[in-house]
């Protein structure tokens, strides 16, 4: 049966723990720090963002929302190190196009322009880099954006993993559109895109030979169209995420942390394929921290979440698209999971990641 907890009583505090060591006294990077969760989070806040400084920097989002020349633009860059390179549903090349899309689009910046930097091990098989370039042009043509400028560098044998792509992206905001999580206020209804876990699984299934009696393929798509339709209905969305690295539980928690809200979701209203659930059991996973490459979450005022729901649906990307919870004042910055046996559990930021390597 499932226990029911005090909402009220703080979540666990990873920096007090001693064994094995306490996180912040990491004296090595570890494969947790770049799993877009609580160490990784601690790498951005107490490393990079004092050292670079910068008002902007400081919202950490998805993109950053720039005013230039009289114009807001959307700016992100993002880094692909997934093995394998290729994997049902896509490839390095489609993630690379669509991770930084998608990342602008969480802005409502429409993507424009996007740079690409390979990074090739010495050795590496000349026919995979024209594969992988080739899947990168298209999913850049299918997403509506232009490759401008680029860079290419290569390493010795032994010192890479054959292919690394960087992308930036720059894409113009919307007058009226102002999607940051500070925005978030009690009552907003939070919607999901649709199935969550697929994109991880699907790179597990393939890179250690599981077979959960279906092929699973990664949603790995690009988002742009879909958040232009929910905008197309009302501009004033409060916030959107992708969740990527850390999957819905790291996105929804860095929500209720910046916006200082609760965050109630309910299990059974949270879509997960019968695929991704079996193999979640079977490897003990749980499906909310496991990473998607083709979802979004919405916190949408209550008043508009019907017709974005009605809008979201009508697309293709977001045909089974779900209201899952809300957002609360009770436990401001907590999510919390109603489950099916009539309890609640907290869902906690992921420490690290329960797949490395996955984008």
């Amino acid at each position: 049966m499932s226990e029911t907890i005090d909402l009220n009583t703080p979540s666990v505090d990873p920096a007090a723990w001693t064994c094995p060591a306490p996180l912040r006294d990491q004296s090595r990077i570890v494969m947790g720090h770049g799993g877009g969760g609580t160490l990784s989070a601690e790498l951005v806040r107490h490393v990079f963002a004092p050292a670079f400084g910068g008002e902007t920097l400081t919202q950490l989002g998805d993109s950053a929302a720039l005013s230039l020349g009289g114009v807001r633009l959307a700016f992100s860059t993002d880094s692909f190190v997934v093995r394998p390179l290729f994997f049902p549903g896509g490839s390095i090349g489609d993630l690379a196009v669509n991770g930084t899309v998608n990342d602008l689009a969480m802005s409502g910046a429409r993507a424009s322009y996007l740079s690409c930097g390979f990074i090739l091990e010495e050795g590496v098989e000349m026919e995979r880099v024209v594969r992988v370039a080739e899947a990168l042009g298209g999913a850049a043509r299918t997403a509506g954006v232009e490759v401008v400028t680029g860079d290419t560098k290569v390493v010795e044998a032994g010192h890479g993993d054959g292919i690394f792509i960087n992308t930036a992206g720059v894409g113009l905001i919307p007058d009226g559109v102002d999607l940051r999580p500070q925005r978030v206020v009690p009552g907003d209804v939070v919607i999901v895109s649709g199935p969550i876990g697929v994109h991880g699984v699907a790179i597990l299934s393939v890179r250690e030979g599981l077979e959960f009696g279906v092929e699973i393929e990664s949603d790995c798509a690009a988002l742009g169209g879909l958040v232009q339709a929910m905008l197309a209905v009302t501009p004033d969305l409060h916030v959107l995420r992708d969740p990527t690295r850390g999957g819905l539980a790291a996105a929804l928690n860095e929500i209720a942390a910046a916006s200082g809200t609760g965050v109630v979701v309910t299990e059974r209203e949270i879509p997960v394929p019968r695929a991704v659930a079996g193999a979640c059991a079977v490897l003990g996973l749980d499906p909310m921290y496991v990473a998607n490459e083709g979802k979004l979450v919405a916190f949408v005022p209550r008043e508009h979440a019907d017709a974005v729901l009605e809008a979201m649906r009508a697309h293709p990307l977001g045909r089974e698209s779900r209201i899952i919870g809300e957002a609360v004042a009770d436990h401001p910055g907590m999510v919390v999971a109603r489950t099916g046996l009539g309890g609640t559990r907290v869902v906690d930021m992921p420490i690290g990641e329960q797949l490395p390597r996955i984008c």
